[in-house]
């Protein structure tokens, strides 16, 4: 440590633009009274290797590299490459069926902002025919891009993009006109708010999450918007306070960690099952999507209680 320090020392007295002969005698007197400070005779014996006058190694000192601080950096930046938005072999028939996809995306995204625009007058059984569209719209853009082989990341994220326009903002605002003149506008704002907020955590958390091909993991943002728009068109008589507690409960549905059958297992389901709902929904239509919906809802929570008894 002492070496190094009164190296450190020697190159922070040596002045710039002395000659060199000016140089070598500061050094020289300063070598000096190292010397008689410490006693340190073996700094004026020259070996090989080292420096008479410093007692140093020539590799110790050649390896102390003045470092300017308005050098440029050496290191570049690698040069940026583009990633295709649509992966593997980019023939004609390939683009136009990815285009084909994307088109279904952004169809289900105009659709919500057209659901806007219309609770926005007053027209919410319109707006929530349009929502209805949009679920439409959602199932076949996924449907397709598996079909035709283009399914891509660039696509997963904007049919995320467009279910948080469409589902996530539209489906609540056609909500809160539909609640208009029924309940308080506090309470109608904060229950449309949690489905906002519950279905960008939704949709953030499906997109990080692990796949899972038989249930979904609470429930999805395409079913409540379904459910909400339904809700709406049919004019489900129930009371407003109802209706808000409902949207509230659908809300928190959403980013709770119960499993949910997907449509496909659904599909799968016997056929004596679908005959009652067939038959309820020509007898009264808004009873049986009520008991529908209510039955899709507890299914979770037993669907949970039954994977804990069997684990």
């Amino acid at each position: 440590m002492r070496r190094s320090s009164t190296f450190a020392r020697q190159v922070l007295l040596v002045r710039v633009g002395r000659r060199d002969d000016d140089l070598t005698t500061t050094e020289h007197r300063y070598a000096d009274r190292q010397r008689r400070r410490y006693g340190l005779d073996r700094l004026s014996r020259p070996t090989l290797g080292v420096d008479p006058t410093l007692g140093l190694d020539r590799a110790d000192i050649d390896a102390v590299v003045p470092v300017s601080p308005a050098m440029p950096p050496m290191a570049q930046a690698d040069e940026a490459h583009s990633i295709p938005l649509l992966p593997g072999e980019r023939t004609i028939a390939r683009r136009m069926k990815f285009a084909l996809v994307n088109a279904c995306t952004l169809a289900s995204l105009m659709l919500g902002m057209l659901a806007i625009f219309l609770a926005m007058q007053g027209e919410v059984r319109i707006a929530a025919l349009c929502l209805i569209a949009c679920v439409g719209f959602d199932g076949l853009d996924g449907a397709l891009a598996r079909r035709l082989g283009v399914a891509s990341p660039f696509g997963a994220q904007m049919d995320s993009l467009a279910d948080m326009c469409s589902f996530g903002l539209a489906a609540p605002v056609v909500v809160y006109a539909s609640l208009a003149g029924s309940v308080s506008t506090a309470a109608a704002a904060v229950a449309c708010a949690l489905v906002a907020a519950c279905a960008a955590i939704r949709l953030a958390r499906f997109n990080v999450s692990p796949k899972d091909g038989r249930f979904f993991c609470g429930v999805p943002t395409t079913m409540a918007a379904a459910v909400l728009a339904v809700t709406v068109a049919i004019g489900l008589p129930v009371p407003g306070a109802v209706l808000v507690a409902g949207v509230a409960l659908l809300a928190f549905a959403m980013v709770s960690s119960f499993p949910y059958a997907k449509l496909a297992r659904l599909v799968k389901l016997p056929p004596w099952l679908w005959l009652a709902p067939v038959i309820g929904a020509l007898v009264d239509i808004r009873l049986t999507f009520a008991l529908i919906v209510v039955g899709y809802l507890v299914s979770g929570p037993v669907l949970w209680l039954r994977q804990r008894r069997t684990a």
